[in-house]
């Protein structure tokens, strides 16, 4: 795809997103201002994958002191799972809801997904209606996800570059698993990889459920006779798609794949929310969103 063709695309996402993300409401008196932080990741249910929001959650906390921080899960079968082991997220709507409820008059959403596509314009969506509630929040924001702007991808290129293990050498391939969509968002990794590829050939970005596919990455690792590949996931957490569709043992696995087309796989288990400098990007989006209040 060319880079014009995909610039294009992301810039038709964005503007979109841009025009949903500033909702207000004011009804009834006017009540002294109480602002409110909601983060909203998509969840997880892995222990191993809570290192990614603990840090999340502490670095907004330690850039916004004062302001109150709450969180929900957007996919319903993570909580479900979750209340099974007597472990209470709530939705976005239940979140927003209880803030409600408690008198926030201003609450900054900020997604922690990593692109514009379906669950983050679901947030939105969601976002938009409680803004439209009478005697509801006075103002209710949405911040951007990580790949919100055209400098997000600069950034979070030279940050999953400098975080590459150091014993890879220049001539093995560095594969990022991102979760995919079909949603048009899904663009944004064919754009990552054109801003990966600027600095290293050998970076490559594939997706779970979108394109490029494992099958694109084989075969572009094949042409260039690559004998030695790290995956890393390019999720904000090593959950579930990390540790058995990237690096698991099953014939489905992006290890196993590669291994049988002669290449070997070196995983790393680290989600991008353990990188400070990646989960500063979030926190930058969110202080956009503040600055407003």
């Amino acid at each position: 795809m060319k880079r014009n063709t995909i610039i294009s695309i992301l810039v038709f996402v964005l503007v979109i997103a841009f025009c949903s993300v500033t909702l207000a409401a004011g009804h009834g008196e006017k009540q002294p201002m109480k602002k409110g932080i909601l983060l909203v990741a998509f969840g997880s249910s892995m222990p191993e994958a809570q290192i990614s929001f603990k840090n999340i959650n502490k670095r907004v906390k330690t850039a916004f002191p004062g302001v109150p921080v709450r969180w929900a899960y957007t996919s319903h079968i993570i909580r479900h799972k979750l209340a099974k082991e007597g472990k209470k997220l709530d939705s976005t709507e239940m979140a927003l809801s209880k803030m409600m409820d408690e008198g926030f008059t201003h609450v900054a959403i900020q997604s922690l997904h990593t692109i514009a596509g379906e669950e983050y314009h679901g947030l939105v969506q969601s976002a938009h209606a409680f803004g439209q509630m009478s005697g509801g929040f006075e103002r209710i924001l949405v911040g951007y996800p990580l790949l919100g702007k055209e400098d997000d991808l600069v950034k979070v290129t030279d940050v999953i570059i400098k975080n590459i293990p150091k014993d890879r050498k220049k001539k093995d391939a560095v594969v990022l698993m991102g979760h995919g969509t079909h949603h048009p968002g899904n663009a944004f990794y064919a754009a990552m990889m054109y801003h990966f590829q600027q600095k290293d050939p050998n970076i490559f970005v594939g997706t779970v459920e979108g394109a490029p596919t494992i099958d694109d990455i084989k075969a572009m690792l094949l042409k260039k006779k690559i004998k030695k590949a790290y995956l890393m996931p390019f999720m904000s957490v090593a959950g579930d798609h990390a540790r058995n569709d990237m690096a698991g043992d099953e014939d489905d696995s992006w290890k196993v794949i590669l291994k049988k087309a002669g290449i070997k796989c070196v995983p790393v288990l680290k989600g991008t929310a353990e990188y400070d400098e990646i989960v500063d990007i979030w926190v930058a989006h969110l202080k956009t969103v503040l600055a407003h209040f």
